[in-house]
């Protein structure tokens, strides 16, 4: 009688144990999981903003200026008419526009390129060169903007396509913040990165003088 409870006792010490084991490993593998799913969501949370939102208004008909431009995700062009009906260009028009314009910057005829005074008193720089003067010109026509960079006119008519001086700083101010979280964030990225690498590199050095590396 008294082995038969020595038994049974003996072998609920060991259930136990073995619980306690499994419930151990269990908890090291959750935090492992915590871990890997951090950087993950991390990155999530820095997301890069390289596009630009831009707004332009059609007031009166056939002169156009830049209410409003944002950074954003994606690159969206918004046209408002001078009802304040609001149309998204589609890519096909944006790519037309931008297409347009090029050929007169390459024929000389663009206002883009001509004296700000002139434009002004021509009526402006049209839908497409006023696009092209936005913060989304580097994206829907990177070859046009490299022609225009080094064009002194082109710098100030940019200047002159805004609604206002200070829809123009809002715009300059917001683009200027977000470059530089940009580059914070992708320092960040680089950074975990590498300590991650550093750290696994360690773990092995250290297994191999313990002995168990094999």
């Amino acid at each position: 009688m008294n082995r038969h409870i020595k038994k049974i006792s003996n072998a609920t010490v060991v259930g136990g144990m073995s619980a306690l084991v499994i419930a151990t490993l269990a908890g090291c593998d959750d935090g492992g999981a915590t871990a890997q799913q951090a950087p993950a969501n991390t990155q999530q949370q820095n997301i890069v903003k390289e596009g630009a939102t831009v707004t332009i208004e059609e007031k009166p008909v056939g002169t156009f200026k830049i209410i409003d431009e944002i950074p954003s995700v994606t690159t969206r062009v918004i046209l408002r008419d001078e009802n304040g009906t609001e149309k998204i260009l589609s890519q096909a028009e944006i790519d037309k526009l931008v297409a347009e314009e090029e050929k007169k910057v390459d024929a000389g005829t663009s206002a883009l390129t001509k004296d700000p005074a002139q434009v002004q008193e021509s009526g402006g720089l049209g839908l497409a060169g006023t696009l092209m003067a936005s913060m989304a010109a580097g994206m829907v026509g990177s070859m046009l903007m490299n022609k225009l960079m080094n064009n002194n006119n082109y710098q100030q008519n940019r200047r002159t396509s805004y609604r206002s001086p200070s829809t123009y700083s809002r715009s300059q101010n917001s683009f200027s913040k977000a470059r530089a979280n940009n580059a914070a964030a992708k320092r960040a990225t680089s950074a975990k990165r590498s300590g991650f690498g550093k750290k696994s590199s360690t773990t092995r050095t250290s297994s191999r003088r313990s002995g168990f590396g094999g």
